[in-house]
């Protein structure tokens, strides 16, 4: 039953929200406990409710919803609780994607780890995008696909029972006991999955861990417009754009600034992306190498989301495993690459290579001309057979702006796939949206990866694309400018704090093109034994931090987020971008990240404050 209270107060939050809900793609970790995400926000959102407060400075002073938007964000959040109440339910059980497919592969995922059933029921037709031939074969997904005409005479099953529909508003779902899952498909917005009955609570964690790795929630702008129309109980009225345009404008920016002639894709974040690249070079293993085990070798160390991602689609399937590759420190990429390929090599399996260059958060780039020697070395099976060549799948997301696989380049020779996320340079911060890029080895590759980002409804948003055609043609310059500015930053520090250990590029590597905008920093520590040093060392990583926010609001910022259009971020790897990272492999040490746009000056005088009070 609708609630005229809720609609009016919601109506009056779209009126006063920051402008920040709308705009930003990172939050602030200061005020965000990743263990109460989304829970921390909305308690707090409805006690605001409750009281009839939706003043601007109330709702700005909310706890940070999630940290990245990817992740979800307060309209998301908001819209979730109103859908929930309206339907009589906890807001837990409402979760919005920007994806129409995604929800239903969510629970087959679990579904197929429980080794459970699923009937999907859907009313008109299926997404234009659902494969269930792919699906079952490729994911290794299992279920059964029903038409009917209604949600009314569904009988019970045992399994999971799928309600899929078409909807054109927001309204009131007539819950049947005998179904488990609503998924509401929304024209142009994504879809809304709401989690019927107390027996499958224990779904929800699995179904935002999918939403978490393999996908974006609903997008602000999209969550905002299905807002207006819960309030207005009106049909959607999506915003026009010339998106042809836009998408031609920014596939002919990405080929200009790769060096490359094959056609890019564009997704709607980095890891829907690379989620894409994964399934697209397993299906084409499995129909180019039947019955040979793949092999996905990454860095233990590498952004947590990489990781995670890669031993999540293990999970799903028998073929697939993951290699440890070391990186950093006191490992060499290019000899740990060799060993690990030749190991594989022996085993006749199928070789995928996921790496960061330059690697994150140690800021390292291998010699280039062996990398490409490993690369493209010929190796053995154990019956003397030629092995199967790797793919290298380079996360570039640090140095977009360096040439690898254009004709002559480096890796142009090296079946290479090039990845970034578009939330740092690419969109200045401004959208989540990730691309990938092949050299012309990979066109077959690229093929399958494009089937599969469409099979996942993960490509960009109309707005990711109108954003992306605006900052795309700045992003070198911006690049350039940010080095800059983090080179200045880099060599103060090593003047006025020497004992401290700087992770950045050299000036070799600079002039090479290796000019990134972020570096790690190791705090000198004291302490008798090496417990008490790592413990005083994060209590300095946290002082730093907060000094630097605190000194400095408008422009430093306790985020994540790096290849922003002006300021300052500031983190700790460890507890934020290798959140899922195993804790032997986490590196606890400060990661900044500086704009082309800032007050350098005032950031030295700050830093200089706090080696004072060491």
């Amino acid at each position: 039953m609708q609630d005229p209270k809720m609609l009016k107060y919601i109506e009056t939050v779209i009126e006063n929200m920051p402008p920040d809900w709308l705009n930003l793609t990172t939050h602030r970790l200061d005020i965000y406990n990743e263990s109460l995400a989304k829970t921390e926000f909305l308690n707090a959102f409805e006690h605001l409710y409750k009281t009839n407060n939706a003043t601007t400075s109330a709702l700005r002073n909310l706890p940070t919803a999630y940290d990245y938007i990817r992740l979800g964000h307060p309209l998301s959040c908001v819209l979730e609780w109103g859908i929930a109440n309206l339907n009589q339910l906890d807001s837990k059980h409402v979760i919005s994607f920007s994806s129409m497919t995604i929800p239903i592969l969510a629970i087959l995922r679990t579904n197929l780890l429980q080794n459970k059933k699923t009937q999907i029921l859907y009313t008109r037709e299926l997404p234009d995008c659902f494969d269930t031939e792919t699906i079952k074969a490729v994911y290794g997904y299992n279920f059964e696909l029903i038409h009917v005409d209604n949600s009314k005479a569904i009988l019970d099953f045992k399994g999971s029972t799928v309600f899929i529909s078409h909807q054109d508003t927001i309204e009131q779902t007539d819950l049947n006991a005998n179904i488990d899952f609503y998924i509401n498909l929304h024209e142009h917005l994504g879809s809304i999955l709401l989690v019927n009955g107390e027996e499958n609570v224990s779904y929800i964690s699995d179904i935002q861990h999918v939403r978490r790795r393999e996908t974006i929630a609903m997008t602000p702008e999209n969550s905002l417009i299905a807002l207006k129309t819960l309030v207005n109980k009106l049909d959607f009225q999506p915003i026009k754009r010339d998106t042809d345009t836009h998408k031609k404008q920014v596939l002919n920016s990405l080929k200009n600034i790769t060096g490359t002639i094959s056609k890019p894709l564009v997704a709607s974040s980095g890891l829907s992306m690379q989620y894409a690249i994964m399934m697209g070079l397993i299906h084409d293993a499995q129909e180019n190498h039947p019955g040979k085990a793949i092999k996905f070798i990454v860095p233990p160390n590498c952004y947590g989301g990489t990781n995670d991602q890669a031993r999540r689609v293990a999970d799903c399937l028998d073929q697939v495993d993951v290699v440890d590759l070391p990186v950093d420190g006191d490992n060499d990429m290019v000899q740990s690459i060799d060993t690990v390929l030749e190991r594989i090599a022996k085993q006749d399996a199928v070789p995928y290579i996921i790496a960061e260059i330059p690697t994150n958060p140690r800021v390292e780039v291998p010699n280039l001309q062996d990398l490409k020697a490993a690369l493209t070395k010929v190796r053995r099976t154990a019956s003397g057979k030629t092995a199967i060549d790797p793919v290298f799948i380079l996360d570039q997301t640090f140095c977009p702006n360096v040439h690898f696989l254009g004709e002559g380049e480096i890796l142009s020779t090296v079946r290479t796939i090039s990845y970034a996320s578009g939330s740092k340079f690419p969109s200045g911060g401004k959208c989540t949206a990730g691309y990938a890029v092949g050299n012309t080895k990979t066109e077959t590759l690229m093929d399958k990866i494009a089937l599969h980002l469409a099979l996942c409804d993960n490509e960009a948003t109309a707005l990711q694309y109108e954003i992306l055609a605006q900052q795309l043609p700045t992003m070198n310059q911006r690049i350039a400018d940010a080095y800059v500015n983090t080179r200045k930053f880099v060599n103060f520090i090593q003047d006025v704090l020497p004992e401290a250990k700087i992770n950045f590029v050299s000036d070799d590597l600079a002039e090479q093109g290796f000019t990134p905008s972020v570096f790690s920093l190791d705090l000198p520590t004291k302490g008798r034994t090496a417990e008490e040093k790592e413990a005083h060392k994060r209590v300095l990583n946290l002082k730093l931090i907060n000094l630097m926010i605190t000194e400095i609001p408008n422009e430093s910022k306790f985020c994540v987020s790096y290849g922003q259009l002006k300021g300052c971020y500031w983190t700790i790897p460890a507890t934020s971008t290798q959140g899922t990272t195993k804790e032997g492999d986490k590196d606890y040490i400060v990661r900044a990240s500086l704009s082309g746009n800032m007050d350098l000056e005032r950031h030295k005088e700050v830093f200089l404050e706090f080696v004072k009070q060491m």
